[in-house]
């Protein structure tokens, strides 16, 4: 596993799994099962209503809790300082956790800085290690850090060969603040897996065209969550630190940006 320094020198794994859609007992075992075969950062959230799960996943996995690198998310049920308190304690009571290591808020908010104002807070105790923002894009970020007092250690975006948000990850990294992804494998939106650039250059290092297309990523300085229920694909995409891309193959892989986003999260009004 490689890793990335936080701005506060906190050190957050580079690849993760993203578990969205993972519950219940089916979740629990393919979360423990990630753990099992080297995975270090899990990233959940409120929304995803599978807390427990991964809380569960944690317990049963038998791992040493410091080995971990748990992120969860507040989001729009906790708009309000005192209900993302509430919320932020609620988390770690479903995760059986007494904090966890990354803190965000799920996208813009109205009421986004009396929430982070709950969450410094929460850092400030010891309930979370670093801190954080999730789909702000440039303009929103430049008016959130104008006054938000910390700033965000990450920003978690949807970021992908097809959508790379370099311009968003210069703009981040000079205040500090780096970027997560989030759909590294564009969701099965687009035909990753048969793109001739990625499939040229699979054949090249004995690899898979995901495994080139996470590579991009991680070798870019952007930390990924994919998600996956397959124990093959586990195994796949944690694969990929045994090999280096070339300046030129990773210019290569740059020209597939279409700098648009394959989601329907992005809502206009933040831009």
């Amino acid at each position: 596993m490689e890793y990335i320094e936080l701005n506060n020198g906190v050190r957050m794994p580079l690849l993760g799994l993203g578990t969205v859609n993972l519950q219940g007992d089916s979740g629990i075992e393919v979360i423990k099962k990630a753990i099992e075969v080297g995975y270090r950062l899990i990233d959940t959230a409120r929304m995803y209503h599978n807390e427990e799960t991964v809380g569960q996943a944690i317990i049963k996995s038998g791992i040493d809790r410091n080995e971990l690198f748990i992120t969860t998310k507040l989001c729009r049920s906790s708009n309000s300082y005192e209900k993302a308190k509430r919320d932020i304690d609620d988390s770690l009571k479903k995760l059986q956790l007494d904090y966890v290591d990354l803190l965000l808020f799920h996208e813009p908010y109205v009421e986004s800085y009396e929430m982070y104002q709950a969450i410094k807070e929460a850092y400030q105790s010891g309930k979370a290690r670093a801190i954080g923002i999730s789909n702000f894009n440039q303009k929103c970020y430049r008016e959130f850090i104008e006054t938000c007092g910390v700033i965000p250690a990450v920003n978690q975006m949807e970021s992908h060969v097809y959508f790379t948000q370099h311009e968003l990850q210069v703009e981040l990294e000079k205040h500090g603040t780096k970027m997560q992804a989030w759909s590294p494998l564009a969701n099965g939106k687009k035909n990753l897996l048969n793109e001739p650039i990625l499939v040229e250059l699979a054949e090249q290092y004995h690899k898979t065209p995901a495994q080139i297309a996470l590579r991009f990523l991680i070798q870019n300085g952007v930390s990924a969550i994919p998600k996956t229920t397959s124990e093959h694909r586990l195994k796949e995409n944690l694969s990929i630190f045994d090999f280096n891309l070339s300046k030129d193959e990773l210019e290569k892989i740059r020209t597939l940006d279409e700098k648009v986003s394959i989601t329907d999260w992005y809502r206009s009004d933040w831009f």
